[in-house]
């Protein structure tokens, strides 16, 4: 992931693997197609994908951005810029809280629109209350410092300068001629 300083490396709940196999078996449960999937699932391939898909979670906050990458067969990485995200969310429901699991949905501005959930979806992220509130925290200060160098530019009055230096040198060069 990116070379950019690292504020926080989040680490997922182990209990989400047994999440993801509980999906698994729900998915199996439909009649007749499932159920060859379900004998496979339950007898090995399910703890096998389980845990890899647990191996290949990574979500980083570093001082601008806030990645996350995923996938198994399909990998995705989603680079976020923290000065584009508008919301975080943070939801559980029965069947997460059974597992003592949670979720944050991350929109953004510019996101996906219309569709359910946010632009990102992080399940399972351990303390995931307090990584929001890094998150909030990082991007509100992203901002202050934003502002604070678009008042005082850095450089400007050398480049000020410059140009007064160049017009004062044409100037002469007209006098001259």
């Amino acid at each position: 992931m990116e070379n950019s300083t690292l504020i926080v490396k989040t680490e997922f709940n182990p209990k989400i693997k047994t999440y993801f196999f509980v999906i698994g078996v729900l998915i199996g449960l439909i009649p007749f197609l499932g159920w060859p999937f379900l004998i496979l699932w339950v007898f090995g391939l399910g703890q096998y994908w389980t845990k890899k898909q647990y191996n290949a979670l990574d979500c980083q906050l570093n001082e601008e951005t806030l990645q996350f990458k995923k996938g198994v067969l399909f990998t995705v990485e989603k680079t976020i810029p923290l000065e584009n995200i508008q919301d975080l969310t943070f939801k559980e429901g029965p069947i997460l809280r059974l597992f003592g699991l949670s979720i944050l949905e991350i929109e953004t501005a510019g996101g996906q629109g219309n569709r359910t959930g946010g632009d990102l979806t992080l399940i399972g992220i351990i303390e995931a209350k307090a990584f929001r509130e890094k998150v909030l925290a990082q991007r509100k200060l992203l901002k202050q410092s934003s502002a604070n160098e678009s008042i005082t530019p850095k450089g400007d009055t050398a480049i000020l300068e410059e140009i007064s230096q160049t017009l004062k040198n044409i100037e002469k060069n007209l006098k001259n001629s």
